[in-house]
């Protein structure tokens, strides 16, 4: 299943994997959880992937289950779309979530170094099997490797994508849950900063939004700024410090759109 994307700095979604297992703080809202429910009960077509991939908990919150399921009709994909595109790879799962297989994982990054008219953002919270991966992975500069970072006990995640070979490597910080100080950017072409949203959202200060900006600027990194967040994040709005800021890598876009 692919479809166009509301999320701000993607065109498009690409989920050849489904399904996913919490794994820190960051996942405890999880959109993609709320949004497996929906699609399994939906229960048609490719749709049938996300059986068994989310449930709700004692409280009543949709979270991910551990079931992982692999979808064969989607894989191929990408292949289909002649105009290039921005496709973040598996916005409902983690290709790197170790009920995947590595000949799957292969599969995926040969299909995306064959279609060099897109710009694909893969996103992990398990960089740590990225890496591992990373010497038998092709790495053309389209493709784009990124890890998610909440807090900065997550640092260590950060340190590890940077000694990937990824040709361009960016982190998501959301939803941000603290301040992110002395952040260790060496080797990070772009940050996403972005507060949570939906039911249970917990608040973002803006200070630390503010904070990674200024290191970014710093370090020369290109920074997005996806939104505040909250229940109605269309009312929050996008702005910060005044202005939208909307800065991505040059390299491996193919679409135009430049920092």
């Amino acid at each position: 299943m692919a479809s166009g994307s509301a999320i701000e700095w993607t065109e498009t979604t690409w989920n050849p994997v489904a399904g996913c297992t919490p794994v820190s703080p960051g996942c405890l809202n999880c959109y993609a959880a709320r949004m497996a429910l929906r699609l399994e009960r939906m229960g048609r077509g490719r749709c049938r992937k996300y059986e068994g991939t989310a449930k709700r908990a004692k409280d009543g919150r949709p979270v991910f289950s551990g079931v992982v399921n692999t979808d064969e009709s989607a894989i191929d994909l990408p292949r289909s779309w002649k105009l290039g595109r921005i496709i973040f790879v598996n916005s409902m799962s983690d290709l790197f979530h170790e009920a995947v297989p590595d000949e799957f994982i292969h599969r995926v990054f040969d299909v995306m170094a064959d279609c060099p008219q897109h710009t694909f953002q893969v996103l992990t919270k398990r960089p740590d099997r990225c890496l591992a991966m990373s010497k038998d992975l092709p790495w053309p500069d389209h493709v784009w490797m990124g890890t998610s970072v909440e807090t900065k006990t997550y640092y260590g995640r950060i340190r590890l994508l940077a000694k990937t070979d990824a040709k361009v490597k960016f982190l998501s910080c959301e939803p941000l849950l603290g301040p992110l100080p002395r952040m260790p950017l060496k080797g990070i072409d772009w940050v996403i900063v972005g507060g949570e949203s939906g039911p249970g959202a917990r608040p973002m200060q803006g200070s630390w939004a503010l904070q990674i900006k200024q290191q970014c600027e710093a370090k020369d990194v290109a920074f997005f700024f996806k939104q505040w967040g909250g229940v109605n994040k269309k009312k929050t709005g996008r702005e910060l410090d005044g202005r939208t800021w909307d800065e991505m890598p040059v390299v491996g876009l193919n679409n135009g759109t430049q920092r």
